[in-house]
C-alpha cells in the first residue's frame, strides 16, 4: 500500500461519459496520485486510456484488474447495478474504493457494502456525492452550521438537465433506477446534509412525461416532483427534469427560522447579464460537467488524501445508504401513486 510519502496508485473501472472525466482528473489534476491502470470491456475505451491518459496497464476483465498488486485504490464509474458487488470485491482485494453515486439501487445491497467496509476499517470506501465538494454548497453548509439562518426546516432542491432531442440518456435509463435515483439522489443527500441528517419517515412523488414517450414503457418520467418528511418536522421538496430548454439548472434553497440561502438560481455561467433588443439575459451552464467541474476535482483529491493519510472518508456509507433508501421510497410512490412510509 502507498504511504503518505508516496503517490496513491489508482485504477479506474468504467470509461464512459463520466468515467472519462474522472480518469482525466486522476491523470492530470489530482495531486499525490498516479493513474496506472484502467478497466473496460470496450476496446476503444481501453485504447483511449493508453493513448490519451498514458495509462500503462489496461484490462477487459474486472477480476484480473482487481488482482493487480500495484494498485492501492479503485475508482468505480461503472453501471449502478454493478456497484455493490464490485465495491465489495475491491475491499476484499485490499483496495481503497471510490464509488460513483448512487452506492446501489436497493438498500440491501448498500448494507452489504457497509458490512464489507466494516470488515476492513483500514480501507477507505467513499461514494461520490460531488455537490458536497462544490464551493458554493460547502459555503452554504458552513453558514447553516454557524446558525446564520436559524434552524433549517425546509430544503427545496432541483436537478434539471438540458433537453437532448435525440434522447441519448434513454440507452442507460432502464438500469439507472429512474429519474429520482439517477438525478434526485444528489438532492436527497444535500437535503439530509443541510438539515443535520434527520431520519426520513414518508415520501410522496408524482411525475409526467413531457417529451420522451419511450420512458412510459420503463415506468419512468422525464419530469418528477417529490416531497419527503423527516422526523422533527423538517421537509424537503425535489424537482427533477430532463427537458430544460436553456441548459443544466441545479439549485438548492435552504429555509430557516431566521433566513434562507439560495444556491445556483438561474444556472449562471458567469456574472455577465446582457440587455439588448432581445431582452435581459445571461448564459446558462450547459451540463453538470460544467457546473461541477471544480467539485469533481475536489472530491477525488479528498478521496486520495484520506487514503494516503489513514484519514476518515469525507462522507459515510451510511449517508449513501440513506440517500438510496429515500430515493427508493420516492420512486415507489411515483409508481403506486400513494405516499410511502420509509421503513428501516
Amino acid at each position: 500500500m502507498s504511504t503518505a510519502s508516496a503517490p496513491l496508485r489508482v485504477g479506474i473501472a468504467g470509461l464512459g461519459r463520466l468515467g472519462r472525466r474522472h480518469a482525466e482528473n486522476l491523470a492530470f489534476h489530482t495531486p499525490d496520485c498516479v493513474l496506472i491502470a484502467a478497466c473496460s470491456p470496450v476496446e476503444t475505451e481501453r485504447a483511449y486510456a493508453e493513448a490519451t491518459l498514458g495509462v500503462g496497464k489496461t484490462y477487459s476483465d474486472f477480476n484480473a484488474f482487481l488482482q493487480d498488486p500495484d494498485l492501492d485504490a479503485i475508482v468505480l464509474v461503472t453501471p449502478t447495478s454493478l456497484h455493490a458487488d464490485q465495491a465489495i470485491a475491491a475491499l476484499q482485494a485490499g483496495k481503497h474504493v471510490f464509488i460513483e453515486k448512487p452506492l446501489a439501487l436497493d438498500v440491501a445491497d448498500c448494507l452489504r457494502v457497509e458490512a464489507a467496509a466494516s470488515a476492513r476499517p483500514d480501507l477507505i470506501a467513499m461514494v461520490g456525492f460531488v455537490r458536497r465538494f462544490d464551493p458554493s454548497h460547502a459555503h452554504a453548509f458552513d453558514s447553516v452550521r454557524q446558525g446564520e439562518i436559524g434552524r433549517p426546516f425546509l430544503v427545496r432542491s432541483q436537478t434539471c438537465d438540458r433537453l437532448d432531442p435525440d434522447g441519448g440518456f434513454l440507452a442507460f435509463a432502464p438500469t439507472s433506477g429512474g429519474i429520482f435515483m439517477d438525478c434526485s439522489v444528489h438532492d436527497v443527500d444535500l437535503a439530509r446534509w443541510m438539515l443535520g441528517n434527520p431520519k426520513a419517515t414518508r415520501a410522496f412523488a408524482s411525475g409526467t412525461i413531457a417529451v420522451h414517450e419511450d420512458l412510459a414503457a420503463m415506468g419512468d418520467v422525464d419530469n418528477g416532483l417529490a416531497i419527503v418528511e423527516f422526523e422533527g418536522g423538517a421537509r424537503a421538496v425535489f424537482y427533477a427534469s430532463r427537458t430544460f430548454a436553456h441548459g443544466h439548472e441545479q439549485h438548492t434553497e435552504i429555509i430557516g427560522t431566521e433566513g434562507k440561502l439560495l444556491i445556483g438560481q438561474g444556472a449562471p455561467r458567469d456574472h455577465v447579464v446582457r440587455s439588448d433588443e432581445h431582452g435581459v439575459r445571461h448564459q446558462a451552464t450547459a451540463d453538470f460537467f460544467e457546473r461541477f467541474s471544480d467539485a469533481f476535482r475536489h472530491e477525488l483529491t479528498a478521496f486520495v488524501n484520506a487514503c494516503r493519510t489513514d484519514g476518515a472518508s469525507p462522507l459515510s456509507l451510511q449517508d449513501a445508504t440513506e440517500a438510496t433508501r429515500i430515493a427508493r421510497a420516492i420512486t415507489a410512490s411515483l409508481h403506486h401513486g400513494q405516499p410511502q412510509e420509509i421503513q428501516r
